[in-house]
């Protein structure tokens, strides 16, 4: 006994040894009144998905008050918070590894770029940077339209009831939208959903992995009920999209059999009404580009992302314009200015007049990001512009929720709900990473202006024909409970009440 208590001893001392840098740097940086020996803040980051949101949040706000950093023990494994936008660009621009925790995603979406170590991220890019052109990205408004005015015929069955979550709306319409435009196909999400339940299933369970650590080890998972579970919902999604994948290839290959002429060079207007899809088994060379398995990882990524993101967005939004009935009211004027008494699908003009439609998108990502947080990992020492040095091994988190409500940078009313700060005369931010509801640097969302048109889109669908109804808030500051469910989302699911418009 006291040998293997001898061995455990030098074992502890020679890791703490090696660690020497880390540890020394890491004093250096204050922490919170929370952390105890050993476990750190691991106690605190317990709970429900809220429970941490909650802590997070708070955390974040905590940071604001110390120069702008925050460290944070989780076990053995140090993390720091970081809201300092000068920071932040240069943590985005050189750390550009993505946290282990994104493994647990990797298990459903592969090397997809958004989650793909830096080696293979960087090739992937590559190739999807011109499926995200702007003359591309436009072609989908048509998608956009139809599919929002689907959305709001199915939400005539709520007129009237009562209060009702809209989540299963929204993410039935996000998907539908993502499908067409990505794989080229119709799932009829709003109407036949289980690609979709699989979708949320799965990922409930990763997020469940994330934030217990008896979860984690892949040999302990197995044994636990939630694996079998995963491995049903992660077939549905491979298979589904495998099968998508495989008929594209035929039907490009029957296209090409029946030209005269090959095609040569890539001319973005030969493209039109083309998915995601076609672009990147087209741009990567056929045959020779993307195998199935890389464009399986690559739509499987899109969907995932995209679904989620913009449907949190829109119920953000709706929640906000439910509490504050008079910037409902100036929106729907605007909207009436460009529709007028008719109901026609909206179209790419009418997006780009659609100014207050677009504050209001925009201070609504501000409050209620649906990626609050970014995690990257140091792999060497890395000297911060305020002055900070964090070690290498160590985790960064970037909290995108709480550069958007610093005072320093948006003044006082940081945490109240202002649309018209975005107005041009107003909107004079100091430091660009002071607002990056996609994240910034050379890992940003490539699919920002395809997220925003498709936000509004449904936004403008919905608000032309019903008035949402909530709960008022009696002052500036909107108060909506949210939890970490991967993305910040709203725990009740985004529970309006709708009222039938006259046009």
């Amino acid at each position: 006994m006291f040998l293997w208590l001898l061995c455990f001893i030098l074992i502890i001392l020679v890791y703490r040894f090696k660690r020497r840098n880390m540890y020394r740097l890491a004093s250096a940086i204050p922490g919170p009144e929370q952390e105890l020996p050993f476990i750190g803040v691991a106690h605190t980051l317990t709970g429900s998905t809220e429970d941490i949101m909650e802590k997070l949040q708070m955390y974040s706000y905590t940071v604001m008050k110390t120069n702008g950093i925050l460290r944070g023990w989780l076990g053995h494994i140090l993390y720091f918070l970081v809201t300092n936008p000068v920071d932040i660009e240069v943590v985005l621009k050189t750390c550009l590894e993505k946290d282990d925790l994104h493994r647990f995603l990797r298990k459903i979406t592969g090397n997809g770029g958004i989650f793909a170590p830096v080696t293979i991220w960087r090739k992937r890019r590559k190739g999807l940077i011109p499926a995200f052109s702007p003359k591309v990205v436009e072609t989908f408004v048509e998608t956009f339209s139809k599919q929002s005015e689907n959305l709001s015929l199915r939400l005539a069955e709520r007129v009237g009831r009562g209060t009702f979550s809209s989540w299963p709306y929204l993410t039935a319409y996000t998907l539908d939208s993502i499908c067409e435009t990505t794989l080229g196909i119709k799932i009829n999400a709003q109407v036949n959903p289980p690609f979709l339940i699989a979708m949320k299933s799965v990922l409930n369970l990763i997020c469940e992995r994330i934030f217990h650590l008896w979860l984690q080890p892949e040999w302990l998972y197995r044994l636990f009920p939630q694996y079998a579970k995963h491995e049903e919902c992660r077939k549905i999604l491979h298979d589904f999209t495998d099968e998508v994948i495989r008929n594209k290839r035929d039907e490009i290959i029957k296209k090409k059999s029946l030209q005269e002429k090959a095609e040569h060079g890539f001319d973005l207007g030969n493209y039109k009404k083309k998915s995601f899809l076609d672009l990147l088994i087209t741009l990567s060379g056929d045959e020779r580009g993307y195998t199935n398995e890389e464009l399986r990882e690559e739509m499987l990524t899109l969907i995932i992302a995209g679904t989620d993101t913009s449907a949190v967005a829109i119920g953000y939004t709706l929640k906000l314009l439910a509490k504050y009935p008079n910037v409902q009211e100036k929106l729907f004027h605007e909207l009436q200015s460009v529709f007028g008494d008719s109901d026609r699908p909206i179209n790419k003009e009418d997006l780009l007049n659609l100014k207050y439609l677009e504050r209001v998108v925009k201070e609504s990502l501000r409050l209620f990001p649906p990626a609050p947080f970014v995690i990257r990992k140091v792999l060497e020492d890395l000297y911060l512009p305020s002055g900070n040095v964090i070690p290498a091994g160590s985790g960064i988190v970037v909290s995108i929720w709480g550069v958007h409500r610093d005072p320093k940078y948006w003044g006082p009313d940081a945490d109240c709900f202002d649309p018209d700060r975005f107005l041009p005369e107003r909107y004079n931010l100091q430091h660009s990473c002071s607002y990056m509801p996609f994240s910034a640097g050379p890992r940003n969302c490539l699919g920002s202006q395809y997220a925003l048109m498709s936000v509004k889109s449904a936004l403008s669908a919905i608000l032309r024909r019903y008035k949402i109804v909530g709960e008022e808030e009696t002052g500036p500051v909107p108060h909506i409970k949210s939890k970490l469910d991967i993305m910040m989302k709203a725990v009740d699911d985004y529970k309006i009440e709708l009222q039938k418009r006259d046009l």
